[in-house]
């Protein structure tokens, strides 16, 4: 691996209004790492970081705030300031093309049609980093995603939701110690 520093970067949209909702599932995972590890949040530039330390290495977990469509401005600002390979970060996001309860981990790839990654890739210059999907499913009609990505798990869909938030933070912290090619043999479901 890289250096001995990661940023573990998930993606949602800032305010009450959109906590828990489908699009904010990224936000759902670092707050479950940063309470694994005892790690405190701070506002910092355009986003709200937390430093930690988990099993040797040097953790950050930074939450966007500057909107799903605008995530690559906060990471890159992170990246910059800290001299990040891009393989030392893994962004986390929601993905309507899979099933709710699915994760798919990549070491890189496109956007999926997902705004929040294609900014990533537009202010970082490439699209060689680890992601992790988390599928929120596509149960939604013709025009309507943007009021089904904003809008709250159902509590059926949150049953299956939960042990996948704890499934990803588990993958995640993989990512951190073991490298990305462990974490996607171990939890790519």
């Amino acid at each position: 691996m890289a250096g001995s520093k990661r940023i573990i970067a998930g993606l949602g949209n800032p305010g009450l209004q959109y906590e828990k909702t489908r699009h904010n599932i990224g936000f759902e995972v670092i707050e479950a790492i940063a309470e694994r590890i005892g790690a405190s949040f701070s506002t910092k530039g355009q986003s709200r970081i937390a430093w930690g330390r988990w099993r040797g290495r040097d953790l950050g977990l930074l939450m966007p705030q500057t909107y799903m469509n605008r995530s690559g401005l906060a990471l890159e600002e992170v990246v910059r300031k800290h001299r990040l390979a891009p393989q030392d970060i893994m962004v986390v996001v929601d993905d309507i093309h899979l099933d709710p309860g699915k994760i798919r981990i990549r070491q890189k790839g496109g956007t999926g049609g997902h705004n929040g990654l294609d900014d990533i890739i537009d202010w970082l210059d490439t699209n060689d980093f680890p992601r992790m999907r988390l599928g929120i499913g596509s149960d939604f009609g013709r025009g309507q995603q943007a009021d089904y990505v904003l809008d709250r798990f159902s509590e059926e869909e949150r049953a299956l939701i939960d042990p996948v938030v704890e499934k990803a933070r588990d993958a995640a912290l993989t990512f951190v110690t073991d490298g990305i090619v462990t974490a996607m043999n171990r939890f790519n479901n």
